[in-house]
């Protein structure tokens, strides 16, 4: 479990986080909303460590993370995969190598037990050939899944998504939410996705979270979101052009 409790954090003077706290549980996956800048990429980035609070606490399993010493910071890094917006693959290395890298610089498996990992992960996001090809021989949808089977070749048991379906057409996002969803079934891991396509908040969610400005200003199941009266969350809604059926007048997007 996770537990954001209370967290400020400042750039410049300026606030970004402005006391934001938010429980995760194990199994769920959550959905985090917003509008750009209103600070979920640097919530995100507090979950492991890159950005430590002004003030207050993230608590990974028990372990206030900010307290923790390096190596043990660094244990509770391998306990999380990361799929970056971008991808963030090595375009020198080969799509086979890009996914065994954190098993070579983190693992301790044989190259034989690598190589079966490896061919495991890929088969799990449904690219079972793609080992020998480069990043640049791939379509950005096939190359956001292989970065996910390297996000998962540690036997992660949290997944963070920044934006996975940013920049892809309709059908590819499609097939990213499918694998998404698929994976939180087949894998026992809880799940964090960044994102403001509702499309895919109503595809994934277990639960939702919304920030606007820096704070947390709804929670809620997808079932709730359907009822929400929250003026600002459904100007938000709206103005992603998606309907979700919600037949109070205040939320009729009709």
């Amino acid at each position: 479990m996770i537990k954001i409790q209370n967290v400020y954090k400042s750039f410049a003077g300026k606030p970004v986080l402005k006391g934001v706290s938010l429980d995760i549980h194990e199994r769920d996956t959550m959905v985090i909303i917003g509008r750009s800048g209103s600070g979920k990429s640097v919530l995100l980035k507090h979950l492991i460590g890159l950005l430590k609070p002004d003030e207050g606490q993230i608590i990974v399993d028990g372990i206030d993370i900010n307290k923790a010493k390096y190596k043990d910071l660094r244990e509770i890094r391998k306990e999380f995969g990361v799929l970056f917006q971008g991808g963030a693959l090595f375009d020198s290395m080969t799509s086979f190598d890009n996914v065994a890298f954190p098993l070579r610089t983190f693992g301790t498996k044989s190259e034989a037990e690598i190589r079966d990992r490896v061919h495991e992960c890929l088969e799990l996001v449904n690219l079972p050939d793609v080992g020998p090809k480069r990043p640049s021989e791939l379509s950005g949808g096939m190359q956001k899944r292989v970065a996910l089977a390297r996000a998962i070749a540690l036997e992660p048991r949290y997944i963070l998504y920044d934006e996975p379906t940013s920049g892809l057409d309709p059908e590819t996002s499609n097939t990213i939410d499918e694998l998404i969803r698929r994976l939180d079934q087949q894998l026992p891991v809880t799940s964090v996705v960044i994102t403001h396509d509702m499309h895919s908040v109503l595809t994934i969610a277990d639960r939702i979270a919304f920030i606007h400005e820096g704070e947390i200003r709804w929670t809620g199941t997808v079932e709730d979101l359907h009822h929400a009266d929250d003026e600002v969350l459904l100007s938000f809604v709206k103005a992603n052009e998606y309907q979700i059926g919600n037949p109070s007048p205040t939320a009729n997007f009709s």
